[in-house]
């Protein structure tokens, strides 16, 4: 299996609610986006074997809290949980943070957090 059809595979098992993963066109600005992103992110990083993708939830959220990435978060929240995260230990992840990114940072994680967990009780 190459690089490309591990990451649909590894998103695919992440996110089953999108469809349409990896079908780019070239109408749309930086349309390779989203090829890189299957291929390095997922085929590459999250299939390797040095962490379980419960660990590396933990990381990429930390990682996106600190950076402010409130798309990111959006989509890596849901994945976090569907990586046997629970809401209790996101709310930690996010009171961790405060330390190491700021208030800020966790301040606005938890307003994608509340969105996020919202959303999907509807």
């Amino acid at each position: 299996m190459n690089r490309q059809e591990e990451g649909m595979k590894v998103f695919g098992e992440m996110m089953p609610d999108l469809k349409g993963t990896g079908e780019q066109t070239s109408e749309r600005f930086a349309h390779e986006l989203g090829n890189i992103s299957l291929e390095y992110v997922f085929g590459t990083l999250w299939s390797r074997p040095g962490l379980d993708r419960r660990s590396r939830s933990l990381v990429t959220l930390g990682i996106l809290i600190a950076l402010r990435a409130s798309g990111e978060m959006a989509i890596h929240f849901p994945i976090a949980l569907r990586n046997g995260l629970t809401r209790e230990e996101l709310e930690e992840v996010i009171y961790h943070a405060t330390a190491y990114a700021g208030f800020p940072a966790a301040s606005e994680a938890s307003h994608v957090a509340s969105k996020v967990f919202e959303e999907k009780q509807n």
